[in-house]
């Protein structure tokens, strides 16, 4: 019983922190959006205050499923990265056998000159 009552109490403790941390950081957005507030057109301000309102309805399940979305499209994204063709991350070893014409971007009968522009 001790044991559990000790995780419950480092559980709490640190959501506690977590907690302060993220009220920290929303009372730090919140001064940097007025801060750069005046300095947007009249339209702009109604499109930002309309998003901080918009932002302190937000409910906590809302948040979850967007950060699920997030994760998954992110995962997503990754794999297609991993699955596409030519790709040098997937096929680690392909990346030496590359000539230096394919490295360079061209194919030996125009060079670059020192500025970084291609002549013929």
């Amino acid at each position: 019983m001790r044991r559990r009552y000790q995780d419950y109490y480092e559980m709490s403790y640190g959501l506690n922190i977590e907690m302060h941390k993220q009220a920290e950081i929303v009372k730090r957005l919140n001064g940097i959006c007025a801060q750069v507030l005046p300095y947007l057109s009249q339209e702009h301000q109604q499109q930002v205050l309309g998003a901080i309102e918009r932002a302190k309805q937000v409910t906590a399940p809302e948040l979850n499923s967007i950060i699920r979305q997030q994760l998954q499209a992110h995962q997503l994204s990754q794999l297609q990265a991993l699955r596409a063709p030519g790709s040098c991350r997937s096929r680690p070893g392909l990346s030496g056998s590359l000539s230096k014409e394919d490295k360079n971007g061209h194919d030996g009968d125009a060079h670059q000159d020192d500025d970084g522009e291609k002549s013929d």
